[in-house]
């Protein structure tokens, strides 16, 4: 029989309860570090960026995806996770911002950014679209706009790459409202080049588009690397309507079928985003996402 003295036994116990909260920040089934997009903090972090991202941290997130950082610095940022125990590997910009691609390559570097993603297109034409709102701008776009969309995308994930940042393309509904004959979603798969841009799939908007996210992840397995998840209630939905948002595991999306699906792709990277909290606060309703998470 081995005697283990009190010293030993107490060290051992900490370890033990250190990989137990370590493993409790983990998604399950993929297997990844539970992560947030900090849309959904943007009413708080410009009035406690500190204080936000430690009750982040106190809720299990161990990554993050950034959409702004609030007039700081990346040393402040960067300072600034690590005390709330934070990860940021991925930050949105859209393709407007990306254009002048000096300042966020200088970001992205100073803050270690594994990822950079466009998070919308871009008018070619902006005249063309004058007096509407984003969403029926981005639907006047035809074939042609989309494929210029592609080969903006693809010459920034080949500067960025060259720069050892990896660049991705992250979806809303538009892309998924067939027109003319074409889908957006369809035409960027098309003409991007896998190599240079990958897919950062937002499952909620697929679904608000009239698509199911596990036929893309079967579909193209390789491109997608990262995953937004966000509820929705949906009965009485219809389309053209703003869709109810919802605490993980309390609306209509089947994240079981799309989860089993994305084990399969090659997904890295998986952000809960919320995009409102109707029926509790929201340092409440992202507590309840993070732990449905790590139950998945």
């Amino acid at each position: 029989m081995t005697i283990v003295s009190r010293r030993e036994f107490i060290a051992g116990a900490t370890a033990s309860a250190a990989l137990l909260a370590t493993a409790k920040s983990w998604a399950n089934p993929l297997g990844v570090p539970v992560g947030l997009q900090l849309y959904s903090v943007r009413e708080f972090l410009p009035k406690d960026f500190q204080g936000t991202l430690n009750q982040l941290g106190a809720m299990g997130y161990r990554e993050c995806e950034g959409a702004g950082f609030f007039n700081h610095s990346p040393a402040d940022v960067k300072q600034a996770m690590e005390q709330a125990g934070l990860h940021c590997v991925s930050a949105h910009y859209s393709l407007q911002v990306l254009q002048n691609l000096d300042d966020t390559l200088h970001f992205a570097q100073g803050l270690c950014l594994e990822y950079v993603v466009c998070s919308s297109p871009l008018l070619r034409d902006p005249s063309r679209a004058k007096g509407l709102g984003w969403v029926a701008g981005i639907e006047t776009m035809s074939a042609d706009d989309w494929k210029w969309n592609a080969a903006q995308l693809n010459a920034i994930g080949k500067r960025l790459r060259a720069e050892g940042i990896q660049f991705g393309y992250h979806n809303h509904f538009a892309e998924f409202h067939e027109h003319d004959g074409f889908l957006p979603y369809d035409v960027l798969l098309e003409n991007t080049d896998p190599k240079l841009v990958d897919m950062e799939m937002d499952c909620g908007w697929v679904v608000i588009g009239g698509h199911k996210p596990e036929d893309y992840l079967r579909r193209y397995p390789e491109r997608y690397v990262m995953l937004h998840v966000k509820e929705f209630k949906l009965d009485g939905w219809k389309p053209g309507m703003d869709p109810a948002s919802t605490e993980m595991g309390r609306g209509s999306i089947d994240y079981a079928s799309i989860l089993a699906a994305a084990k399969k792709a090659r997904i890295r990277h998986i952000f809960v985003e919320q995009e409102a909290f109707p029926e509790m606060p929201a340092m409440d309703a992202l507590k309840a996402d993070a732990e449905w998470m790590r139950s998945a």
